[in-house]
């Protein structure tokens, strides 16, 4: 595959790209990113208008603000997306929703086989014991801008399809009045040292606690998931596609 690369100079563009060379079955034709990244090894534009390389599918790893440009850039010219950038609003999804119209867009907030597997642990779960509080906590590094993850928010997701309701989240929990209310779901945010990216649900019940966990050890597992994820959504007609359709 040729492969444009949205965040190329940020620490997942990066390691994608390291992966590609590694690999040696695909290639990165361009980047895109704020900043031109001179090191290496395929052109980086500052801004999508200008790119001309022909790719068969787009990469994106970049900052939300980035998106309707992107998106813009992949309609036009008719290119199959991943998007993988974490942070995105309602504003956000909207786009995407109506991009997909055109093209075939894979949107996630986590692309490891691991979380597709946690996301449905979650959700039987969750359908299982409908009498269980259940906290969401995730952790990563010291440098990553946006909390709560995309992950947890894909978590939360998974517990309101296995409840059948829409429940409420929580983000932290602080002062005199944080008794918990019926409905809700606490999502708390750690950020430290060199974490990959760490995240547990919690079942909580009458006399027992059920926690089920995944932790990233590096940030290949997530480049992996996205040459994956490129390779499934180059061969899908127009339509919007997640972790779940590539996984399960």
């Amino acid at each position: 595959m040729n492969i444009l690369l949205a965040g190329a100079a940020g620490a997942m563009g990066q390691v994608v790209a390291a992966l590609i060379r590694e690999q040696g079955k695909d290639r990165v034709v361009a980047g895109f990113d704020r900043t031109t990244q001179k090191h290496a090894d395929f052109p980086v534009y500052t801004a999508m208008d200008d790119i001309t390389v022909l790719a068969d599918v787009l990469i994106d790893f970049s900052h939300p603000s980035a998106l309707p440009a992107i998106l813009k850039y992949a309609v036009k010219n008719n290119l199959p997306s991943v998007l993988a950038a974490t942070g995105l609003d309602d504003t956000a999804h909207t786009l995407i929703q109506q991009a997909s119209r055109q093209i075939p867009i894979l949107q996630t907030g986590n692309l490891s086989l691991g979380i597709s597997v946690l996301a449905a642990l979650v959700r039987q779960t969750a359908a299982a014991l409908p009498g269980f509080d259940i906290e969401i906590i995730e952790k990563h590094h010291n440098k990553k801008a946006d909390a709560p993850s995309g992950t947890a928010a894909m978590l939360l997701e998974a517990a309101r399809a296995g409840r059948e309701d829409e429940l409420t989240p929580v983000y932290g929990r602080y002062g005199p009045s944080a008794g918990r209310q019926s409905g809700e779901v606490g999502i708390h945010a750690v950020r430290g040292g060199t974490i990959a990216g760490e995240h547990e649900v919690i079942f909580a019940g009458l006399d027992e606690v059920i926690e089920i966990r995944h932790r990233a050890n590096s940030k290949r597992v997530f480049a992996a998931g996205a040459l994956r994820a490129a390779a499934y959504v180059i061969q899908q007609p127009p339509g919007l596609y997640s972790a779940a359709d590539l996984f399960c």
